[in-house]
């Protein structure tokens, strides 16, 4: 085979910044509020927290010089976790292991370049 030969685009792939411009307090802030609603609510409206958050980081993320935006709903986190629950009582338990993998894939799906 011959030598490799690269792509003049893709030369340049890495040459944009990607950075977090987040605050601290506000952190600490979105935190706070979703403690304080998953408290209140007995931990039924944890999705909603989850999101919240997850949001705020997503939204403050730039990666090559492209913000993420986060499309997901509380509404939509929630009937997934209802049925993760629901399956790892079924399951005694075994299923729980997936669904952090399951949340990642849930979160990934939902995050996109603007």
């Amino acid at each position: 085979m011959g030598a490799l030969h690269m792509n003049p685009a893709a030369m340049n792939y890495g040459s944009r910044e990607s950075y977090f411009d987040g605050k601290l307090i506000e952190y600490i802030g979105w935190c706070l509020a979703g403690w304080l609603v998953t408290v209140c609510t007995f931990g039924i409206c944890y999705p909603w927290s989850v999101v919240m958050l997850y949001r705020w980081k997503v939204e403050h993320t730039v990666v090559e010089g492209q913000r993420l935006r986060f499309d997901g709903t509380a509404v939509s986190l929630f009937g997934q976790w209802i049925k993760w629950f629901l399956l790892t009582v079924i399951t005694l338990g075994i299923y729980g292991f997936w669904v952090v993998i399951k949340l990642e894939q849930w979160r990934t799906k939902h995050t996109h370049f603007q």
